[in-house]
């Protein structure tokens, strides 16, 4: 789904305005990551599998940005374009897909660190769900929030989207694991590299750009991190580790 689009956000701003002000870190408790370009070493999830299948979204993307289909549309839209033998592909296929996308240089030693002073981490990510559960539990993150498909008894992907995270309203994913986990948004770190990550770091303490692909999150960044070294975020959270 993610496109590197940074107008969206003029978009977004227009329709909806945060709740919330932004106030400065005083404790870490939690960090949560993007998974596309930062804990994965791939531009998007979505588009791995549109590589694989030689596929294009560009007219969904276009759509979704104009606001003439939402979330659940563009998952639809993208699922159907992938097909093998004239028939919907199976779960077990974009298992097999998305088994080789590489993880982020560093990523797992990051999670260690972290893991060992106690922080808790997540994912928060339109991305698909296959590919995020399998992330987790290679790196040891302890929650996730992703987008997924449905599939039929067969096994074969159905069209209908399993909708957790909105790509332009990351910010309500933020704000409900805020809830769940009784952790105050001032105590939550965000990395992500894309301008469809500003909602999260518009709420959070910190916010850590990492590798950015869009000047406008380097703009909304309290952090910048050149370089696929994830390891990199480290020395700007320890000073918050108490």
């Amino acid at each position: 789904m993610k496109e590197k689009k940074c107008k969206f956000y003029c978009y977004r701003n227009t329709r909806v305005e945060n709740q919330f002000n932004k106030k400065m870190m005083d404790k870490l408790e939690l960090v949560i990551f993007d998974m596309d370009g930062v804990l994965t070493d791939i531009i998007s999830s979505w588009k791995y599998i549109h590589d694989h299948f030689k596929t294009s979204n560009k007219r969904s993307v276009n759509d979704y940005l104009k606001g003439k289909i939402d979330d659940m549309e563009f998952i639809k839209r993208d699922s159907a374009l992938w097909i093998e033998n004239s028939k919907p592909i199976t779960r077990k296929k974009l298992t097999d897909i998305l088994s080789n996308v590489p993880i982020m240089n560093g990523a797992k030693k990051c999670i260690c660190i972290l893991k060992k002073n106690k922080i808790k981490t997540a994912i928060v990510s339109a991305g698909l769900d296959i590919l995020a559960d399998k992330v987790a539990k290679e790196l040891g993150i302890d929650y996730v929030y992703s987008n997924g498909v449905k599939t039929d008894k067969k096994g074969h992907l159905t069209g209908i989207g399993i909708l957790t995270v909105r790509l332009m309203y990351k910010d309500e994913a933020v704000i409900k694991v805020s809830k769940q986990l009784n952790i105050p948004l001032q105590r939550i770190a965000t990395v992500g590299n894309s301008c469809f990550d500003i909602p999260m770091f518009e709420l959070s303490g910190l916010a850590i750009a990492f590798n950015p692909e869009d000047d406008c999150i380097k703009e909304s960044a309290d952090i910048i991190v050149k370089g696929k070294d994830l390891t990199g975020i480290l020395p700007y959270l320890e000073n918050y580790i108490k």
